[in-house]
């Protein structure tokens, strides 16, 4: 289970105003039917930007208008302002998997046609649609996240016992100073105990980080509220209260075996606050509720000394201006290359023990 692909994540988004025509994600889902019943969905969206996406392609938009293209709109296929993995090619079981698959994305193609797109974007997919969506003339493109995986941890202690020393000592460090300022306690919030006054706090943090980080903040409080409703016991919020005042938090969203976390915002800032709200409470949510792993957003090297390590995502594009087509195709050929070296260089880099290297 993935919430991120689920029918009350999507209705949230658009049901709230923050993906609708209006802040340029006008929905266009692909449907596919067969004998009258759906077999299966592609989300997507007619975009006049490309905010709200996190794989780039800014670069593509800027040398193609000053070859006096039009690069928007585009399509992309993708779960708005999340950059998680999931399927994007969804189909329903007991269909004919390659059939319905070739419906989709020949219909992506038609669809480009239809509204004069330029190009069609299916972000975050898993592999296999991104090997699959290369047979119908889609672009591969790479990238990198940080994923902390669960090896059977039965505690945090039992994690920790996995790293060397001084990456040990480091994060022993980091969660005792955080923890340690006068009046702060964390709350680790789901279902009903996730509060209208919580999501409240949580929201001033979110516009106080996305006005300073992005210039404008993609979701509305609504869509908050919309969640607290249909997906309360999807969503972990750690939030932060000093002095029984709410000042800091990190809304995270539950799937089957994967915990995801998202969004994160403060207004007060204390020393390691955040890696201890993002990354270790997460990791100890994830060990109690035995979930496989934590994907920890878009970016961010500094994950790797608190464990979380490098993972290759997938995107796949498709370009119907042919000159257009054969520059991207070049670029991108380049980039697998450096993304596939700096996956293995952070990897090699990573805070684990080695086999032959027990320091204590």
């Amino acid at each position: 289970y993935n919430p991120f692909v689920s029918h009350a994540f999507f209705s949230a988004l658009e049901a709230s105003g923050s993906a609708c025509a209006r802040t340029g994600w006008g929905p266009r889902h692909l449907v596919a039917k067969l004998g009258g019943a759906i077999a299966g969905i592609v989300p997507c969206y007619l975009k006049s930007h490309s905010q709200g996406e996190y794989v780039f392609d800014r670069g593509w938009a800027d040398a193609y208008e000053r070859a006096g293209g039009r690069y928007y709109p585009k399509l992309q296929a993708s779960v708005p302002f999340t950059p998680a993995a999931g399927q994007r090619l969804l189909i329903r079981d007991g269909v004919d998997r390659e059939r319905i698959g070739t419906a989709l994305a020949s219909g992506l193609i038609a669809l480009c046609d239809a509204t004069k797109a330029s190009s069609v974007h299916v972000t975050f997919a898993r592999e296999a649609e991104w090997k699959f969506l290369a047979e119908y003339g889609f672009l591969q493109r790479t990238d990198q996240q940080f994923h902390w995986h669960n090896h059977g941890y039965n505690s945090f202690d039992d994690f920790l016992a996995t790293l060397n020393s001084r990456h040990r000592k480091a994060i022993k460090r980091e969660r005792r100073e955080a923890l340690a300022v006068e009046g702060i306690t964390v709350h680790a919030l789901t279902g009903r105990n996730i509060t209208e006054d919580a999501w409240d706090a949580f929201f001033d943090f979110y516009m106080e980080t996305g006005f300073r980080k992005w210039g404008r903040p993609y979701l509305t409080r609504e869509f908050y509220s919309l969640i607290g409703e249909t997906m309360a016991d999807d969503v972990l919020l750690v939030m932060v209260k000093r002095h029984g005042r709410w000042i800091a938090g990190a809304i995270n969203f539950i799937g089957s075996d994967t915990l995801f976390g998202r969004n994160w915002g403060a207004v007060e800032h204390h020393p390691f606050l955040h890696f201890e709200v993002c990354y270790y409470q997460a990791i100890d949510f994830a060990i109690r509720r035995g979930l496989k792993r934590v994907e920890a957003g878009a970016q961010g090297e500094h994950k790797i000394a608190r464990g979380y390590l490098p993972q290759t995502t997938y995107s796949a594009h498709y370009i119907a201006d042919p000159s257009l087509r054969r520059a991207v195709r070049d670029y991108l050929k380049h980039e697998r290359n450096y993304v596939q070296e700096a996956v293995r260089e952070l990897t090699a880099a990573g805070p684990f023990r080695k086999p032959a290297a027990d320091e204590e």
